[in-house]
C-alpha cells in the first residue's frame, strides 16, 4: 500500500492539497502542522501531529510518533511557510527571524530526522517548497525571498550529497497561489499581481499538489536537484 509520506505545514492550502494528493494515489500521509487542533484531518491515515519546525526536539518527537505508527518515512514534504512582511528599512528583527527559523531553518530540523533512514535505505523522495519570490525577489519580502531562495540552495547541495543513495531532492517553486496567505493581500495589490501573470489567475493548490506528486514518484528517481516552476509563466528561469 503505497510509500508513508510525511508532509509539514499540512494544515490547509497547499499541504492540504498535497495530503490529498498523495493520499489518493495510495500512500499512507501523515501531517505536521503547528495547530492540529484547529486543523482536523480526518481523511489523513492520522490525525495532524503538533509540530513547530522550529524547534528540533519537537520535530524529533513528531517524526518518531509518524513512523512508530506508519513506518518509515519515504517521502518528504517540506512545506511549512509563515511570512512576515515589510520593507527592510521597517523590518523589526522578530518578523526575520520568524520567517527564517520557519522557512529554512524548519527545512533542516525535519529532514535531518528522516534523510539517515532513507540513506540507509536506500530509497527517498525529498520534495521542498520554495517561491517564485525566491528567484525573482518582492518588494516587501527581503526575509520570505532570502529563505525561499536558501530553500533552492538547500535543494541543490542535498541532492549532490544523496545521489548514489537513491535519493532524490528537488523543489517546487509555486508561484501566487489561491490559499489563505495569498488571500491575505490587499485586494488591490492582489490585482495587480494577478496582472502580471500570463495566464491571468492564481494558481490552485491541487496544481502545487500535482508537481509535488510526479516528483514524490518512484518513477521520477533520475529527477534530482531539479527546480520545477509553476507560477503560470509569471518567471521563466
Amino acid at each position: 500500500m503505497g510509500r508513508v509520506a510525511l508532509v509539514t505545514g499540512a494544515g490547509r492550502g497547499i499541504g492540504r492539497a498535497i495530503c490529498e494528493r498523495l493520499a489518493a494515489e495510495g500512500h499512507r500521509v501523515a501531517g505536521l502542522n503547528v495547530r492540529p487542533a484547529l486543523d482536523p484531518r480526518p481523511d489523513l491515515a492520522m490525525p495532524l501531529v503538533a509540530c513547530d519546525v522550529t524547534d528540533r526536539e519537537v520535530c524529533a518527537r513528531a517524526v518518531a510518533q509518524v513512523e512508530a505508527q506508519l513506518g518509515p518515512v519515504d517521502i518528504l514534504v517540506n512545506n511549512a511557510g509563515v511570512t512576515r512582511d515589510a520593507m527592510l528599512h521597517k523590518m523589526e528583527p522578530d518578523a526575520w527571524d520568524a520567517v527564517l527559523a520557519v522557512d529554512l531553518t524548519g527545512l533542516y530540523n525535519v529532514t535531518r530526522q528522516v534523510l539517515p533512514g532513507m540513506r540507509d535505505r536506500g530509497y527517498g523522495r525529498i520534495v521542498n517548497i520554495a517561491s517564485v519570490n525566491g528567484q525573482k525577489g518582492q518588494i516587501g519580502q527581503t526575509n520570505y525571498a532570502a529563505a525561499k531562495a536558501g530553500v533552492l540552495g538547500f535543494t541543490k547541495a542535498l541532492a549532490l550529497e544523496c545521489a548514489r543513495k537513491g535519493v532524490t531532492v528537488n523543489a517546487v517553486s509555486p508561484g501566487y497561489t489561491d490559499t489563505e496567505m495569498v488571500a491575505a493581500v490587499p485586494k488591490a495589490v492582489l490585482e495587480e499581481i494577478v496582472a502580471q501573470i500570463p495566464v491571468g489567475r492564481l494558481a490552485r493548490p491541487e496544481e502545487i499538489a500535482r508537481c509535488v506528486a510526479f516528483l514524490a514518484a518512484d518513477e521520477s528517481g533520475f529527477i534530482t536537484g531539479e527546480t520545477l516552476n509553476v507560477n503560470g509563466g509569471q518567471y521563466l528561469a
